[in-house]
């Protein structure tokens, strides 16, 4: 059961190896040296803020600038939820970002996690992915409300309970502010001196085991002592050597429906956001915030992107499969109509782990990718993670090998 499961929702759960360090950095970097970080997402623009804050120069390339409509950190809202099954790897890295988003938005005077509690439900296959994970919550005191469809009925009544065994509320869970979390942190980067330049930056010549430089799309070059590729979708094309068989890009649709202007507001309980696994069938979504809508989302891979080049058109049979489901589990939103659409990418690992290791022929290049759906929300922590390699006060951890 559970290594089914976790197969098939690698994106909740992704595998875990079970052998989780290794040796540092092999080139580690004294405080003061120079750092280029190419992407301004959420792995790049965190990694530039943690290690301006350790008192390197960093210099930040994008080509369009943070949260800009092409990148994966470019949506309006993403999920923040601490149940990974049994990997315990990730748990605590989301407790740590929990943590860590909590501290900024104080220290920022900015909302960037919205405390909404994440619903999980689903039937007993898909249960089990939370089941697995109640040992680390209760392990380290972190609260969840476990109902039976029965109870969860007169809590949740907008929620038709079909197919539904059990739920299960993770209180400390909610959502983040994705686009305009990505453009305070590169502003607050700036801020405390860091350096942001547009363009495309490619790697240059490897010399003695060195990157010794990027090239940027106006054909300029950069020369600094370490180097982070943190370019998202884009990481097999900048590295189709070590990378195309390894990170696979594909175009995802999330829609935002319209409700009935007193649909919400009649409830006694606010909305968390929530999660849905039935067999194969994952869907998720975030209630109406921004007057933006009732977002939903089918995790479904669905056909390889082009993150540059592909036009960004939803298709209308998922479309109207989100309608089916939505009319299903939120009977009150049958007939809904749509408001908008967005299409973004997932850059898929065949495990679904994430990728934060060295360049096979460079030690001082550090791959940091593969998102696979689920990475935004550790922007800070592995910005944190990634400072704390560069001085030598880290491990490399094997489930982010390449």
């Amino acid at each position: 059961m559970k290594d089914l499961i976790t197969e098939e929702h690698k994106t909740f759960s992704p595998k875990d190896t079970k052998v989780n360090q290794r040796n540092k950095l092999a080139y580690t970097v004294p405080k003061g040296c120079r750092v280029i970080v190419a992407g301004a997402g959420a792995f790049g623009g965190w990694s530039a803020f943690m290690l301006q804050r350790q008192g390197y120069k960093v210099t930040l390339i994008d080509p369009w600038g943070p949260g800009n409509t092409r990148s994966s950190s470019g949506g309006e809202t993403r999920l923040i939820r601490a149940v990974y099954g049994p990997n315990e790897t990730y748990f605590n890295l989301t407790i740590k970002a929990i943590k860590l988003w909590k501290e900024f938005q104080q220290a920022w005077d900015k909302k960037l996690m919205i405390n909404t509690g994440v619903l999980w439900m689903g039937d007993d296959r898909g249960m089990e992915i939370v089941n697995l994970a109640l040992k680390f919550f209760k392990a380290n005191n972190i609260p969840l409300k476990e109902y039976s469809p029965r109870q969860a009925s007169k809590i949740f009544p907008y929620i038709n309970m079909e197919g539904v065994s059990g739920l299960v509320m993770e209180e400390a869970a909610g959502f983040l502010m994705a686009r305009e979390a990505t453009q305070i942190v590169t502003q607050k980067f700036l801020e405390e001196g860091g350096e942001l330049v547009y363009g495309f930056a490619t790697p240059g010549i490897i010399k003695n085991e060195k990157l010794t430089s990027v090239m940027l799309s106006n054909n300029s070059r950069l020369e600094a002592d370490f180097y982070i590729f943190a370019c998202g979708s884009w990481l097999p094309k900048i590295f189709p050597e070590i990378l195309s068989d390894k990170i696979t890009v594909t175009k995802q649709e999330v829609y935002y429906f319209g409700v009935p202007d007193d649909w919400i507001l009649n409830f006694q309980t606010p909305m968390p956001g929530w999660v849905d696994i039935q067999d194969k069938e994952i869907y998720y979504g975030i209630p109406g915030f921004l007057d933006r809508g009732f977002k939903v989302a089918h995790d479904k891979r669905g056909p390889d992107f082009d993150p540059t080049h592909h036009d960004r058109f939803p298709d209308q049979d998922e479309i109207a499969l989100a309608k089916k489901y939505l009319a299903k589990r939120f009977p009150g939103l049958k007939n809904a109509p749509l408001l908008e659409s967005r299409v973004c990418q997932y850059s898929n690992t065949d495990t679904g782990n994430l990728i934060v290791d060295h360049h096979p022929e460079a030690v001082n290049v550090l791959i940091l990718g593969g998102d696979s759906g689920h990475g935004f929300k550790y922007g800070p922590a592995l910005g944190d993670y990634v400072s704390k390699l560069l001085v030598g006060e880290a491990n490399l951890n094997r489930l982010f090998k390449l």
